[in-house]
């Protein structure tokens, strides 16, 4: 399919101009997205495994070389709603062509970083797109096919990144090690351009909101249903983080189990993060408010389980997959904000990644504190439960407030 066979309508829907869009076209169109996704997944998590040889090259300590993750994030949460803002007048394919052109010339120089300062630029500058791109990905996903399937092809998108950790973070960390980080990078600039190539052959035309403007996306955030879903995006998930930014040394130093059980720890998780994909966007489909209330008390159960349970192996593993698993919750707070977000969807879509990267500084920053405190590991489970439990609060009171307007 070329990129003039079909073309978006202003509301979403598909218009071709000889035939009702094919299924085969349809899921080119999936692939090529979820193709970036798996690009920016792999080359976020992937660096995380090889800091100590980032270090070694520019003669820095770990924590020094850190900041090159420091710094992606960053780019990650400023640039969602900037880009979203400044691109509100272009087409959508337009924007997610030069944000996957931005980020794959982005890693294919990170890969060539002569100095540890320039590879903390050139990271926050590649994290810029992430955000808008899987912001407006997902809104393109959506409006390719029946509002009731609209979260499982989310979801597809977001298999992307999910499958970046099962497979492209280890793979890539394996190569990374056996000849160089550089190629990593290297690596993640080829798929960035392959994700370039295919939007471009199969993507279909769209033009812009005739009222498309600054004004038109900012107006999202003055909606409360907008910042009440991201406050449950920042909180809700980043009880995961607080438990897996610490899942290795739980591994060894409290269940002590050998170093090789970190991969597999690790492999549990992003099978569980795969399935929990599948399975959430498939029931938000069907209830949308109900998988996002029902995922959150999943996320608590599971969470205080690991606390209780961590030191035994078995049981480690078990959670460590359920706690993957709770990234059910992902595609369905995605479709939630193009709800309510009414005509600022794209930034409302872009911040969600933005609330995603918050929750990961936050959940990461409180578990450290209760392990330096001395509570040790399994407290940051009991962290975890307490992040979800805020998050479930908020979206019982996001609830409230669409029965009360409703009754109105």
């Amino acid at each position: 399919m070329s990129a003039q066979d079909v073309c978006l309508s202003e509301t979403g829907t598909v218009i071709e101009s000889d035939a009702s869009v094919s299924a085969l076209k349809v899921a080119l169109v999936i692939l090529a997205l979820a193709c970036g996704g798996f690009g920016i997944g792999t080359g976020e998590f992937a660096i995380m495994g090889l800091l100590p040889n980032v270090a070694a090259t520019f003669r820095v300590s770990v924590p020094d070389a850190g900041y090159v993750i420091t710094a992606y994030a960053a780019g990650v949460v400023i640039g969602a709603p900037l880009i979203a803002v400044a691109g509100a007048k272009a087409s959508r394919r337009t924007l997610l062509l030069i944000l996957m052109v931005v980020f794959a010339i982005g890693n294919l120089a990170s890969a060539v970083a002569p100095s540890l300062s320039s590879m903390i630029v050139l990271r926050f500058l590649t994290g810029l797109p992430h955000g808008a791109y899987f912001g407006v990905a997902a809104l393109v996903a959506a409006s390719l096919v029946p509002i009731g399937r609209r979260t499982q092809t989310v979801g597809y998108v977001m298999m992307g990144l999910t499958v970046a950790t099962l497979l492209g973070t280890p793979v890539m960390a394996v190569f990374g090690e056996m000849l160089s980080w550089r190629v990593m990078f290297f690596s993640v600039g080829f798929i960035g351009t392959l994700t370039v190539l295919l939007l471009w052959l199969h993507l279909p035309e769209d033009e812009p909101h005739e009222n498309a403007g600054v004004m038109r996306e900012l107006i999202a955030f003055t909606h409360p249903q907008v910042l009440l879903t991201l406050l449950m995006a920042a909180t809700g998930f980043g009880g995961m983080f607080s438990i897996f930014s610490y899942i290795a040394a739980t591994t060894t130093d409290y269940a002590h189990l050998p170093v090789v059980m970190v991969a597999v720890i690790m492999a549990l998780f992003g099978l569980g993060m795969n399935v929990g994909n599948l399975i959430g966007s498939r029931l938000a489909d069907r209830s949308l408010l109900g998988t996002i209330g029902g995922a959150l008390v999943f996320n608590i159960v599971v969470m205080i389980g690991f606390g209780l349970t961590a030191q035994w192996p078995v049981a480690l593993c078990v959670t460590s997959f359920l706690l993957g698993g709770t990234f059910a919750v992902g595609p369905a707070v995605q479709s939630r904000l193009m709800d309510v977000a009414r005509d600022g969807q794209t930034l409302a879509a872009a911040s969600m990644h933005s609330a995603f990267n918050i929750a990961n500084a936050l959940g990461a920053w409180l578990g450290g504190r209760v392990l330096d405190y001395g509570f040790g590991y399994p407290a940051t489970g009991y962290v975890g439960a307490l992040l979800s439990a805020v998050g479930l609060g908020v979206f019982a009171v996001s609830v409230w407030l669409d029965r009360r307007a409703a009754l109105r």
